[in-house]
Parts: structure tokens; C-alpha cells; sequence
């Protein structure tokens, strides 16, 4: 490092920095995304720099303010960004960018650098999950927040492109945002007319602030990006309207100083040798050296880990008062903020004795609420299908109405509601859900994908599981989700068979502190006796042995509302002379995580396996082997009453028995 360049102010000199540390980073790895981060690098200095509330020593601290990079391409930025502002990234860091075991990997991803919040890159999801984390700000200040003590108080900040608005992702969540008056949420727009195709008016001809004028944002626009003093006015402006979420307009050049610049060339490639030696030049930095921090650039910049302390250390002082004044919820906050659960909450979870016969829709909803004051941090709702999903807490005010209540209307909005889930689980605090149909988890399925990447607290209740739901017909009844999602990695799922089996897929869903999903049916099932079978321990495991056989000649396996044909064959194939064991395999992500040993005792190998499931077969056989066979649909449902559908695709125990003995005769 040597000094500064003596002609540059320090605050350009700053900036300048930012940008050609980006570019170096995509340089030495040839390839990246050179052109936002010469275009925006005033934004995120002006941000890091002066007016976020954050402390690099210490990136979770729980009141910081929030910064999201949804246009996650831009991630050179915000290493840089990182790097500068004293997050722990190195040098070496963004010398290995975009390689194998870096920390600092193509777009943005949580836990691999300090200061990341979200993973990004799929773009409009990082709009989304901000409107997230402002929910979370706004209903952790009104729970806990007391006169004199504003113990949750910070602002949700975000960067944004002209992809991520084109995204219908961004629409959901924007509306939200704009009904919910999420004041303390601030969005940067980069609106520099360039998208990777080329102009943004071959194909965005939006006006986008009178969009975001209708959705209820305060909107703002500031005609040159190089102009901090106006974005920081606007920012400003920003922060005194309190009762609506803000757009600012930041007219940018994408590959600003490039040779390169206004064009989609710059957008998603290195610049190459002689245009970054040109870059150089452009600003007066040493044509020939790659990763140049001039000292007082980077001194300026570390500024922020001084101020970073004393932030944090006047919050610690308030918060110590707040603990004197306020014991119980001075705990609770720090419990929640380790994302700890309270001791002994499960005792709050019912047990179901055998008897009158119960969706497991409306046991999850039962079991919700009977934990609410136990788990206080359970947060969220439905995409206007709470009175379907049965995940409403009861009595409780909405979030809408009051910040403190802890149901959320997110209306018609799957996949918004689910990206806005994984913004409240990252945020902390929380533990939030949302909740649809099963088969509308297919709009769902990249924020579900994106919780899983960044195994985050995140739960997802999806209701109507099967072909069983009945009238609605086929395009409501799911066939393949169920083998979707599964394949998703470090994704836990729970098709229950019965009220007991909820039960325990809901404590496991809140002790195992990543992503979640239920599949929960909307037609009656038959209760699984607790007095016999250890519910909780076999759920525990993925799957177990519900009902079984001296020396089993065939397994039949199920899931969900099909464990129990399973059971009513196996009592047939009984008085047939025919020992069958049933195994209810509500999980497979937890059933893969046993041992072979136990895996083994559960399936014993060489007895014929029968699968039952109302879903698609594929990945069935990883359990029954090719000698296997698998009851399941290789087709679309139908309108007629549940009852019917599931007889006449071969949900039947008749079904079963005919086809395990098909299976014990090869």
C-alpha cells in the first residue's frame, strides 16, 4: 500500500478505491460483474461509510442496520465494500474471488463473509427478503420497544436493479411493503438503462416510480449517481418519512470509467487487461497495480470500525438499563436473539388420543396455537388462505392493525411471502412461517430453495398434500412437489400421517433451527395411539416402525394419509397368512441422517418393499430397490370427491394387498 494519489479528495479517493478493488476482483478471476460496482460505488460508500448504523466488529449485533445486495451480481462490490469497512475480509479474500472454497463466491452468500446478511442473486428475492427483515424491525419494536427504551430501532437498506423490478417477485413484495408501511425500509434503485441484453427499453418500459407511487412507497429520484450530496439528502428525506417504505431513483452509469461505460458489454464480464489499465487511468490510480488501496483511503474507510463500537456500545449501555427496568423481556430478547427456545415449551405441545379422526391440517393449526405463548417469536400467516391452512393464531391481532400482533396477511402473494419469511428468519429474533396449498409451493420454490442454501430458520406450511383434497381437481392437487422439494439439500420434510405425528413434526421443525416444510392433508385421518406407539421418538428419526410382523415377509411403507391403507393391508395379508411390517417414513431428510444400522432395523434388507404414496414415484426406489415396486402417480388427479380420486388411482388397502402379493410372487 503507499499513499494517496495527491490531486483526489479523500472522499473520492475513497470511492474510486471501492470501484477498482471491484474490478480487480473480476479482472483476476475473469469473470464477474465489473459495470455496477463502477456505477455504484458512491451508494455503498455513502452507506458503509457515513450513514448505516453497523459495526464491522461485530456483525451481528442485534440492532445494526440491514444492507441487502439483491442485485447479488454486484457481489465484487460489496466485498470491496467489506474489505475496506473492516468486516475481516482480506486482501487475499478478493485476490480468490469467485474460486473454489473462497470466501467470497460469485453472488453474495451468508455465512461464508462476515457481513453478508442474505444470499443473493436470484434477482427481485433480495427486494423481497428486506421487506422481510423491515417486518421483523418494525414487529420486534412494537413488541418490545418502551418509552425511553427504543431497543429495536434500525433501518432495512437495500441496493437494486432494473432486473430485480422486472422480477414478479419484486411486484409481491413492493405491494406488501407499501399496505404494511414499512417506513424504516429504504431501497437504492441503480437505475442506470442498461440491462445484460442491452438497453433496459427493448423490453422495461415501466414508470417505475409512479409504479411504486401505487403501491404506496415514498419515491424519490437523484439525476446523477456521482452526487453524494444529493443521495445523501435524499436518503435523509427518506428516513423522515416514517409511514411509508421509500424508492430512490439513483441515475447511474453502469462501468462508470470503463471504456466500456453505458453499455451491456460492461454488465456480466471481466473489462480485460487494456481496459482495466484504461479504468485506471480514468481515475488517476497506478495503471500497473492490481489491488491499490492507498492508506488514507483505507484509513478513511476503517473509520467506521471506531464508529461501528461506539454505536454498538451506546446500544449496550440502553440495553442494560432496558434489563434493569424490564427483566422478563430483557430475557426474552436475548433468548431470541440466540435462537434459543424457551425450556420445557414443548410441554405445551398436545398429545391426541385415538378416536374421532382429524386432518392434520387442522392439528398443525391446533398445535400453533396451543405453543404460542410458549414460543412466543412463532410469527406470520397465509397467502390469504389462513381460514384453508388453519395457520392463524387465535385470539390475535394482525400485523397490520398492530405491529405487535403476530398474524400476517400477505395476501395472494406465494412467492413473496415466502422470500418476506426468509428476510424475518435472517433478520433474528424470529422465527417466522407462510403457508399455501402444497401445490402452489411450485411459485414458492426459489425462496425454498434459497432458505436452504442459507440454512435459515425458515418454515414453510403447505395444506391440501394430495390428490385427497378432492373437488378442486388437478390443478390444485400436488403430484410432483412432494419430489421436488426433496431433492432441494438441507431442506427437512414432514408428511405426518395423523395429528401425533404433526405434533412432532412441529417440535422438530423448532429444535432443528433450519428450513422446514409440512405437507399436511385437508381430509380426516385416524390417530396413531401414543399408549403404544412412541410417536415423537420415531418421528425423531425420519421414519420407524408403526405396526409390524414375527419375521415380516414384505414392508409396505407410507406416508402421510397413506400409512393408513398400509395398515389396513398389512391386517388383510395377516389373515391371509402373510406377515407384513408398516413403516411410516414421515421424512426422509431425517430418515437419511440415521444410521445404517437403524435404517437397516426399519428396512430390513432382503424383505420385498411396497411404497404407498399419492405423489410421484421417482426417488422411491433408493428405498425399495428395483425389486421394489411403488403405488404412486404417474399422472395428474381429478375432480370428484377425495374419497373417490384416491380409490380410483389405487389408494386403497384392497390396492395394496393386491399389489404386495404381485410383489411376493416374483
Amino acid at each position: 500500500m503507499t499513499t494517496s494519489p495527491a490531486e483526489l479528495s479523500l472522499e473520492q479517493l475513497s470511492i474510486d478505491t471501492l470501484r477498482l478493488l471491484a474490478v480487480d476482483a473480476v479482472e483476476k478471476a475473469k469473470s464477474g460483474h465489473p459495470g455496477a460496482p463502477l456505477g455504484c460505488a458512491p451508494i455503498a460508500y455513502l452507506l458503509f461509510h457515513k450513514l448505516m448504523k453497523h459495526n464491522p466488529a461485530n456483525s451481528k449485533w442485534a440492532d445494526r442496520d440491514r444492507f441487502v445486495l439483491s442485485n447479488g451480481h454486484a457481489s465484487a462490490l460489496l466485498y470491496s465494500t467489506l474489505f475496506l469497512s473492516g468486516y475481516g475480509l482480506t486482501i487475499d479474500d478478493l485476490k480468490a474471488f469467485r474460486q473454489w472454497h473462497s470466501k467470497t463466491p460469485g453472488h453474495p452468500e451468508s455465512g461464508e463473509a462476515d457481513g453478508v446478511e442474505v444470499t443473493t442473486g436470484p434477482l427481485g428475492q433480495g427486494i423481497a427478503m428486506a421487506v422481510g427483515m423491515a417486518i421483523a424491525e418494525k414487529h420486534l419494536s412494537a413488541v418490545y420497544n418502551k418509552p425511553g427504551f427504543s431497543v429495536v430501532d434500525h433501518y432495512t437498506y437495500a441496493l437494486c436493479g432494473d432486473g430485480d423490478l422486472m422480477e414478479g417477485v419484486s411486484h409481491e413484495a413492493a405491494a406488501l411493503a407499501g399496505t404494511l408501511g414499512l417506513g424504516k425500509l429504504i431501497f437504492l434503485y441503480d437505475d442506470n438503462l442498461i440491462s445484460l441484453d442491452g438497453p433496459t427499453e427493448l423490453s422495461y418500459s415501466d414508470n417505475v416510480l409512479e409504479r411504486f407511487e401505487a403501491y404506496h412507497w415514498h419515491v424519490q429520484r437523484v439525476a446523477d449517481g456521482n452526487d453524494l450530496s444529493a443521495i445523501e439528502s435524499a436518503i435523509e428525506a427518506a428516513k423522515a418519512e416514517t409511514g411509508k417504505p421509500s424508492l430512490i431513483a439513483v441515475r447511474t452509469v453502469i462501468g462508470y470509467g470503463s471504456p466500456k461505460a453505458g453499455t451491456n458489454k460492461v454488465h456480466g464480464e471481466a473489462l480485460g487487461a487494456a481496459d482495466t489499465a484504461s479504468t485506471k487511468k480514468f481515475f488517476g490510480f497506478p495503471e500497473d497495480k492490481s489491488f491499490y488501496v492507498p492508506d488514507d483511503a483505507l484509513a478513511n474507510w476503517r473509520k467506521a470500525v471506531d464508529r461501528g463500537r461506539e454505536y454498538e456500545s451506546k446500544w449496550q449501555k440502553l440495553f442494560a438499563d432496558y434489563k434493569a427496568a424490564f427483566p422478563e423481556q430483557g430475557a426474552e430478547f436475548e433468548r431470541t436473539q440466540k435462537a434459543e427456545l424457551k425450556a420445557g415449551w414443548d410441554k405445551a405441545i398436545p398429545s391426541y388420543a385415538p378416536g374421532k379422526p382429524q386432518a392434520t391440517r387442522n392439528a398443525g393449526g391446533a398445535i400453533m396455537n396451543a405453543i404460542a405463548n410458549e414460543v412466543p417469536e412463532l410469527f406470520g400467516g397465509a397467502a390469504d388462505l389462513t381460514s384453508s391452512t388453519k395457520t392463524i393464531f387465535k385470539p390475535g391481532e394482525s400485523f397490520h392493525v398492530d405491529p405487535a400482533g403476530r398474524n400476517v396477511f400477505f395476501g395472494v402473494r406465494e412467492f413473496g411471502m415466502c422470500a418476506a419469511v426468509n428476510g424475518m428468519a435472517a433478520h433474528g429474533g424470529l422465527i417466522p412461517f407462510g403457508s399455501t396449498f402444497f401445490t402452489f409451493s411450485d411459485y414458492c420454490k426459489p425462496a425454498i430453495r434459497l432458505a436452504a442454501l442459507m440454512r435459515i430458520h425458515s418454515l414453510f406450511v403447505f395444506t391440501h398434500d394430495s390428490i385427497g383434497l378432492g373437488e378442486d381437481g388437478p390443478t390444485h392437487q400436488p403430484v410432483e412437489q412432494l419430489t421436488m422439494l426433496r431433492a432441494i439439500p438441507d431442506l427437512t420434510d414432514f408428511r405426518p400421517a395423523d395429528a401425533n405425528e404433526t405434533a412432532a413434526a412441529w417440535r422438530l421443525a423448532l429444535e432443528r433451527k433450519g428450513p422446514s416444510f409440512f405437507a399436511l392433508s385437508r381430509q380426516d385421518l385416524p390417530v396413531i395411539d401414543t399408549a403404544t406407539h412412541d410417536v415423537y421418538a420415531g418421528v425423531s428419526k425420519g421414519g420407524y416402525v408403526l405396526e409390524d410382523a414375527q419375521n415380516p415377509q414384505i414392508v409396505l411403507i407410507g406416508t402421510g394419509s397413506e400409512v393408513w391403507p398400509c395398515i389396513d393391508a398389512a391386517k388383510t395379508l395377516a389373515g391371509e397368512g402373510i406377515a407384513a411390517r408398516v413403516v411410516s417414513l414421515p421424512s426422509w431428510e431425517i430418515f437419511e441422517e440415521q444410521s445404517d444400522e437403524y435404517k437397516a432395523s426399519v428396512l430390513p434388507p432382503g424383505v420385498p418393499r411396497l411404497a404407498v404414496e399419492a405423489g410421484s414415484p421417482i426417488g422411491w426406489y433408493k428405498y425399495v430397490g428395483l425389486e421394489g415396486d411403488v403405488i404412486g402417480l404417474d399422472r395428474f388427479g381429478a375432480s370428484a370427491p377425495g374419497p373417490k380420486v384416491m380409490a380410483e388411482l389405487g389408494f386403497t388397502a384392497e390396492n395394496v394387498v393386491a399389489r404386495a402379493k404381485k410383489l411376493l410372487k416374483k
